[in-house]
């Protein structure tokens, strides 16, 4: 796929928009009439965004007290809330397995993390939760902002290794609703191999690329130090970039970047994908992005290279593989969206 290749993913159709609603609305018949939520939740064909509304439809006044909130709630210390993102957080008190939520609504948020995430990838994040938190909703939180069914809404997943989120479409210019983060942590320092750990693979993929590189390529490539890892705020058209300009890649070495840039967005759903490339679209594809390897933390002395960034002037992907993997994402369509981290 091209880097100007079209967006196939677009804001929510009338036909998707009227399955929704139909889903919505037989969901909160079946509350009224007292019907399992968990068995209505099994239906994989549902919309993540439509099982938000229901979850919402499901919460008592005490539960909406304590983790649903306005669209623009600020939080004294952490900012606007909606968008905060960091690599070990609750976002509200009430941990997800706790006497807080009922079984069905548990069941619920689990179908809108699978609704999320591609289901080739669902067993890959358990494990990734069962090592660093003792599984599915263990040490993890959810918030809601806005009126889920109304055009402006969002669910928050955290813990410690996620921040995930659902909006559909709904939150302007950004992919993701914003600013996400996973990572994995099987040992704490890992060895050079990074065995176990289910995102090693994506580190595999970029390092392809350094092989396919010449010396002076590679020389551009370098880069001493690896910036602070939450510093994944946009820079814009005229940022100073480390690495090497993708532009100046040959049409292999492209092609590889590309297959980099599919390994890094398999893992979530299509309209997330596509939401992806027709953000890179608008910021003038892959050509306008740079490609850095950080050779400060070198597990294993090996060059294979543990911390890496893809990058644009609104589009940064900034994977750091030492001493285990942590990953922040952030893309949107216009570099003036403004980080909270």
């Amino acid at each position: 796929m091209s880097e100007n290749s079209p967006s196939i993913g677009s804001k929510v159709g009338r036909r998707d928009f009227l399955r929704t609603s139909a889903v919505a609305g037989t969901a909160a018949a079946a509350v009224a009439s007292g019907v399992p939520l968990s068995l209505f939740a099994e239906d994989k064909t549902s919309a993540p965004e439509s099982l938000v509304k229901v979850l919402y439809e499901t919460l008592t006044p005490g539960q909406k007290e304590k983790i649903c909130f306005g669209w623009d709630h600020k939080d004294d210390e952490r900012g606007l809330l909606r968008t905060r993102v960091a690599n070990n957080w609750n976002i509200t008190d009430a941990e997800l397995k706790s006497d807080f939520y009922t079984k069905d609504q548990l069941h619920l948020v689990r179908q809108i993390f699978e609704g999320i995430i591609h289901p080739d990838w669902h067993k890959r994040y358990d494990q990734q939760m069962a090592d660093d938190c003792g599984g599915f909703g263990i040490e993890q939180s959810i918030a809601i902002f806005g009126t889920p069914g109304s055009k402006q809404f969002e669910f928050v997943l955290t813990g410690r290794h996620m921040t995930l989120r659902c909006d559909g479409n709904s939150s302007e210019h950004v992919a993701f609703g914003g600013p996400i983060f996973y990572g994995h942590a099987p040992d704490f320092d890992e060895e050079a191999d990074h065995s176990g750990n289910v995102f090693w693979e994506q580190a595999i993929e970029a390092n392809k690329v350094y092989q396919m590189l010449d010396e002076k390529q590679r020389k551009q490539a370098e880069v001493p130090t690896t910036p602070r890892e939450q510093s994944v705020a946009f820079q814009g058209a005229s940022g100073n970039f480390t690495g090497i300009p993708v532009s100046e890649l040959s049409g292999d070495q492209k092609e590889g970047v590309q297959k980099v840039l599919k390994k890094l967005t398999e893992m979530y759903r299509t309209s997330d994908q596509d939401e992806v490339m027709a953000c890179m679209k608008k910021q003038g594809g892959l050509d306008k992005c740079h490609l850095s390897f950080f050779t400060d933390n070198d597990i294993g002395e090996d060059k294979v290279w543990d911390n890496w960034r893809l990058e644009g002037p609104s589009f940064v992907w900034h994977y750091r593989g030492a001493p285990h993997v942590h990953v922040w994402v952030n893309v949107a369509d216009d570099p003036s969206v403004k980080l909270n981290a």
